[in-house]
């Protein structure tokens, strides 16, 4: 929660500005003409940049497009807290060019950090789709695809990048992968930056 409150603050103070960091085509593939809302660092050290994007389309697939005609009345404008929600992981091939799974553990533990330190908690708004992390040569992001602001904890997202990480190497004929619920509201991807 104080996060969502941190993050609300902090879209108030960073206007849309140009990007800092380089958009990967795997992004550019999700978000049309990606704007930067904010950006700040995390972690004990501070080495983690983290960023929240602002895309020009509304990010959504077919499947929660009709899902969320159905629940229309139910889910309205409130916040979906999609914690613990089972995503199955998915490795891209061929193998090679995948992040270093060591750079990927250090935005785990900024997060966990984060997680003891202010909250698990944290709010991906749904005019802010897109809230990416880096470290070195790794990348992780989480989609918001549902329409409406998600909540989700830090401590899955750290999981979820160590098992992708460590799991979608060359040993296993990839470079990388991401994890999707059955539902698509969300998925969280783990890549190389320059992929």
């Amino acid at each position: 929660m104080r996060f969502s409150a941190y993050l609300g603050s902090a879209l108030a103070l960073f206007p849309t500005v140009a990007l800092s960091l380089t958009i990967t085509p795997s992004l550019h593939s999700i978000c049309d003409s990606p704007s930067l809302v904010s950006e700040t660092q995390i972690g004990e050290n501070k080495d983690v940049t983290v960023q929240a994007l602002k895309c020009a389309n509304t990010i959504t697939t077919a499947a929660v497009n009709e899902a969320r005609i159905r629940d229309l009345s139910s889910l309205e404008k409130r916040q979906v807290n999609v914690c613990t929600t089972d995503c199955t992981r998915n490795c891209f091939t061929p193998s090679g060019g995948g992040p270093d799974p060591n750079e990927c553990h250090v935005i785990s533990d900024a997060l966990l950090f984060n997680s003891e330190n202010i909250g698990d908690l944290f709010t991906i708004p749904a005019d802010a789709a897109v809230v990416t992390m880096q470290f070195r040569s790794c990348l992780t992001f989480f989609v918001n695809q549902a329409g409406v602001d998600e909540q989700f904890c830090r401590a899955d997202w750290a999981s979820i990048i160590d098992n992708v990480a460590f799991n979608c190497q060359a040993p296993q004929n990839a470079h990388g992968g991401n994890c999707v619920p059955q539902d698509q509201r969300w998925f969280i991807q783990v890549q190389n930056v320059n992929a």
